[in-house]
């Protein structure tokens, strides 16, 4: 069985094996995690799945109102820290942003544990900020620095699309992205129509270049001339998504929208052939040498024999031509 837990509303989902525990969709159940269990909330009761799945960390258990009221302290905690971090950051003037704060107080080899993710143009000597920040939160404190991409998948928010950010739904990874899958899907290289709310290529041109990248390959360039159901006429554009061909009619110059399949050289070879390829030879009617040679009455020996006979006759056609040349040079004895 599989259950998803999340630990924000409308956050990214983490799959748990319920084990001997059924919490149900809005329970508090408790997440194994690397600075202890944390509550999360359950999005996705216990399920069975057709697939095997194995190495799901394993749920531990209910949480408690004991469980709850930590995460709400240390929530308020994270809160403080918050305003804490950027005050301070702003009196010692570092080009700094805080991105998220992170507060951990069950790790044994420390008693609190404040992390601080910020972002920032460039390398920043943080060290005097440290020895501030730790003596206001009375805690251990750790600085991470994230790229463009975790920020935007630490603080969240809607893309274009007006959906939530993929990287901070379900995505895992961040996959290279370049101009290129854009100039192919025959989008505007506008860097206001491509960039994510991280201001770098979006995501998910990714999902569909690999549909492009088979489409151009398989499918006639642009001012190719095609045959279609309409008539003659010359490739003007392309529609992936439908799998179509645009194409402008020699006859009339209006255009159509034609099926890949109709325009493609291979369709129309195997609708002119028939229900043969266009590589397989033409099909002739079996016809024994031996039916042309013997004369009537005399039966027909097999097809095998018929190819020996065949093969015997080829000596016999040459004959003709050797009595001639033998005749042309009797015909010259004498002369000389």
């Amino acid at each position: 069985m599989v259950m998803a837990v999340s630990f924000e509303r409308y956050g990214r989902l983490y799959y748990l094996d319920p084990g001997e525990f059924r919490p149900r969709v809005g329970d508090k159940v408790l997440v194994p995690t690397d600075d202890g269990p944390e509550v999360a909330e359950c999005v996705w009761a216990p399920q069975y799945v057709t697939e095997e799945v194995g190495g799901l960390p394993l749920c531990d258990g209910i949480a408690t109102a004991a469980d709850l009221e930590r995460d709400e302290q240390n929530r308020q905690r994270r809160a403080d820290a918050r305003v804490i971090a950027k005050r301070t950051i702003r009196q010692h003037g570092l080009p700094m942003k805080v991105v998220g704060i992170d507060f951990v107080d069950r790790r044994p080899d420390v008693d609190q544990l404040v992390i601080v993710y910020f972002s920032a143009p460039h390398r920043v000597d943080f060290r005097e900020l440290v020895r501030d920040l730790a003596r206001a939160l009375r805690a251990r404190i750790e600085l991470r620095q994230v790229g463009a991409r975790d920020e935007a998948r630490l603080q969240g928010g809607i893309g274009p699309c007006g959906r939530d950010l993929c990287c901070a739904t379900f995505l895992k990874d961040f996959e290279p992205v370049s101009v290129r899958m854009a100039k192919d899907q025959d989008l505007p290289l506008n860097p206001l129509k491509i960039s994510g709310a991280c201001g770098r290529l979006m995501c998910c041109l990714k999902y569909e270049h690999p549909l492009y990248q088979e489409f151009n390959a398989k499918a006639p360039q642009v001012g190719t001339a095609v045959e279609t159901p309409a008539g003659d006429g010359v490739v003007v554009g392309h529609n992936v998504p439908s799998d179509t061909v645009v194409v402008r009619l020699a006859a009339s110059g209006r255009r159509c929208a034609c099926s890949r399949a109709d325009v493609c050289s291979p369709r129309q070879q195997y609708e002119a052939s028939g229900t043969t390829t266009s590589d397989a030879p033409p099909v002739m009617p079996e016809v024994s040498a031996v039916s042309q040679v013997e004369p009537p009455g005399v039966p027909a020996e097999p097809d095998v024999q018929g190819e020996v006979q065949e093969t015997a006759e080829e000596p016999r056609k040459r004959k003709p031509r050797r009595r001639r040349r033998l005749h042309h040079d009797d015909e010259g004895d004498p002369q000389q």
